[in-house]
């Protein structure tokens, strides 16, 4: 109910004042809201054994058919408490959660393999909302991550790079053919990339069969951009 919804994040926002933390109530330290105990508790993918690139794992690759995209960089499967976090950052304004998805982001990247393999990131984009939707929602999620993201770790960011035309219907219950059918022509470019930009990072909250990004990735290699690493908050795990 809504009245239970608004309870919820006023609770939430006294925690954020109190230094407390977001999971258990008890005092917070290299976080805002999260405690060591539950940090060390988050269901966090182990890049080490992925060489950083969830597309090594077989049922990964296997559940992502027809991707254009060459490296997919995930902080954790969508579980608890991202889920429940994906859902308050996106449907209840909970913007203090963008900073605490890209420094997670961040830490781990900084602390893999991809860090010291991955060749030089030119620039970083968000996967853009339509017009409309970021009418009612008010912002895109996805920028605020890439924001911080890119900022802290000094790299371009474009915000404005990337355009959605068309507003598509939603993706939900859709397989992976119905939602790359339904994405056709979904984005356009506002510009034309330098000739030295060649590894650009693609930033999203969360992938569920990879056509989204498959669809930007065409778009950005037809440009003249050799690679596109995507890094997403979470992952839908494939039911293989």
């Amino acid at each position: 109910m809504e009245w239970q919804a608004s309870i919820q994040y006023y609770y939430q926002k006294l925690l954020l004042l109190l230094g407390q933390c977001d999971l258990c109530g008890n005092s917070t330290d290299k976080y805002p809201f999260l405690c060591s105990a539950c940090m060390e508790d988050l269901p966090l993918f182990q890049q080490n054994i992925i060489q950083s690139d969830l597309l090594n794992w077989p049922a990964i690759n296997h559940g992502l058919p027809n991707i254009t995209f060459d490296q997919l960089f995930c902080l954790s499967p969508y579980l608890s408490p991202f889920s429940h976090w994906l859902a308050e950052f996106k449907y209840h304004g909970r913007f203090e959660l963008a900073d605490l998805f890209a420094d997670l982001l961040i830490e781990r990247w900084l602390t893999s393999s991809a860090f010291q393999t991955t060749p030089q990131i030119d620039l970083v984009l968000s996967v853009p909302l339509h017009i409309n939707k970021w009418q009612e929602r008010g912002y895109n999620q996805a920028h605020l991550i890439a924001k911080r993201f890119a900022q802290k770790l000094h790299l371009p960011y474009q915000a404005s790079a990337l355009k959605r035309v068309k507003k598509n219907t939603s993706q939900v219950g859709k397989s992976g053919a119905q939602r790359r059918k339904n994405l056709a022509n979904t984005f356009t470019l506002n510009q034309v990339f330098a000739n030295e930009i060649k590894h650009v990072i693609l930033l999203d909250d969360v992938v569920t069969t990879g056509s989204t990004a498959s669809e930007i990735s065409k778009l950005l290699k037809k440009s003249g951009i050799e690679k596109v690493t995507l890094v997403t908050v979470c992952l839908s795990l494939p039911q293989v």
